[in-house]
């Protein structure tokens, strides 16, 4: 008998961090957005250990996409809808090390754009990219963060993420793209930025994100259609919200550890 069991998708492991941000609200949002695409990426991109460098530019309008699920908070608050994320995935546990004099120019120019900025990371290995599409690139992207259930145990939900949620999602088929990653507990001084907001109460704390590519817009509204609820039903057990972003470009300036020429998208 022939066995039609989908292959499993081959696997990286990287150390990441995502920086959520939020553009001030005193400038019109498109000037921060540009300012962040153009002139304060080429700080970051300069910085020394980076394997990969990526903006993710999220859409104006993102009430929360993730269908409606009881007692899971699937509406995003209106001060906690992000504006973007700056991926960065380091070389090495040791990398961050020796970016410090980039960062401290980046900590100097957020507050020329942003309004509010949180860093959350995990553990070197545990941010997850896996290789669902071989060839295929992305024509649209949607990010999901998820905050932990109050009864759901920080173990717990790491294996619910690799073991359940993350093989349910490539069953699904219709990804071209796909990336977990798990947060440590937050700490406001890992990125104390001047000037700028970094304010994060208890109950909206984020703890895990699942980048999720599609091969067009289309694709992406059939995901949330016709897959969403009966991943609902998966996730409902453990977790208090599922904020469900559209993205608007995903931008990479470095790959491969090599700063690129221009980005790409």
């Amino acid at each position: 008998m022939t066995d039609t069991t989908p292959a499993k998708p081959d696997v990286s492991k990287h150390f990441t961090s995502s920086i959520l941000l939020w553009m001030r609200t005193d400038k019109p949002r498109q000037a921060g957005m540009d300012r962040w695409k153009g002139p304060h990426s080429g700080i970051i991109a300069a910085t020394p250990g980076l394997f990969e460098y990526r903006q993710i530019h999220l859409a104006e309008h993102n009430p929360g996409r993730w269908p409606d699920t009881p007692g899971v908070e699937t509406a995003i608050p209106a001060d906690r809808r992000i504006d973007g994320i700056a991926e960065v995935t380091f070389e090495n546990a040791l990398s961050p090390l020796a970016g410090r004099k980039q960062t401290a120019l980046a900590f100097e120019d957020e507050v020329n754009i942003f309004r509010r900025t949180l860093l959350l990371a995990g553990p070197p290995g545990t941010s997850r990219w896996y290789d669902v599409a071989p060839g295929h690139k992305p024509g649209s992207r949607a990010i999901i963060y998820l905050r932990r259930g109050k009864d759901e145990g920080t173990v717990a939900f790491h294996k619910f993420l690799k073991k359940q949620l993350t093989p349910a999602l490539i069953a699904n088929g219709v990804l071209t793209e796909l990336r977990t990653q798990v947060f440590l507990p937050w700490n406001e001084k890992t990125w104390d930025t001047p000037n700028v907001a970094h304010d994060n109460p208890t109950d909206q704390h984020l703890h895990a994100s699942v980048i999720l590519g599609f091969a067009d817009d289309t694709a992406r509204d059939v995901f949330y259609a016709d897959h969403a609820l009966n991943l609902s039903t998966l996730l409902a057990p453990h977790v208090a919200a599922i904020h469900a972003y559209d993205v608007t470009d995903a931008l990479t300036y470095v790959k491969d550890s090599q700063i690129l020429s221009h980005y790409e998208s």
